[in-house]
């Protein structure tokens, strides 16, 4: 199962976005070589995940529902 993904994390430019494992943005595991993908609130803004068609889970609502 996959991680939760935050809706409103507090600071989303310190790991990286690219999957579930949730790097630091200055260790990045992956080894693809690439750099840190970004949160979609740090391009879209706050209300993101609305304009995406995503909703909170009713029981953690900082968090997507899967």
């Amino acid at each position: 199962m996959a991680k939760p993904f935050p809706l409103h994390p507090r600071h989303p430019e310190r790991i990286c976005w690219g999957c579930d494992k949730y790097c630091a943005a200055d260790a990045l595991a992956c080894g693809n070589g690439a750099g840190r993908t970004q949160h979609p609130i740090e391009n879209e803004g706050e209300d993101w995940y609305i304009a995406w068609g995503i909703e909170p889970e009713a029981e953690r609502p900082k968090h997507a529902k899967c």
